[in-house]
């Protein structure tokens, strides 16, 4: 499967698999809502370790995530801890 990409305003909505090769489009469509972008993953089934890194860094950067799966945030949680113990 492959990911679909809908911009609404500042929502981008994504739908399928969030992989590495996908990163580049959809960071595009975050630029072209500006600051006050918001990423939601509803839809989101599957994630790789890159896509779960470009969604920290996109929290990390002040964006909104919305309605991201549960094991797709513990995933993330997880990441974060490990990129933080020296």
């Amino acid at each position: 499967m492959t990911l679909k990409i809908e911009r609404f305003r500042t929502r981008v909505r994504l739908s399928g698999e969030l992989r590495s090769q996908h990163l580049g489009q959809v960071e595009a469509e975050l630029q072209e809502c500006g600051a006050a972008a918001v990423l939601d993953l509803e839809e989101v089934n599957l994630a790789d370790v890159e896509g779960v890194r470009f969604l920290n860094g996109c929290e990390a950067k002040g964006m909104s995530i919305v309605q991201c799966s549960p094991y797709i945030r513990a995933w993330m949680l997880q990441e974060r801890a490990r990129t933080r113990k020296p």
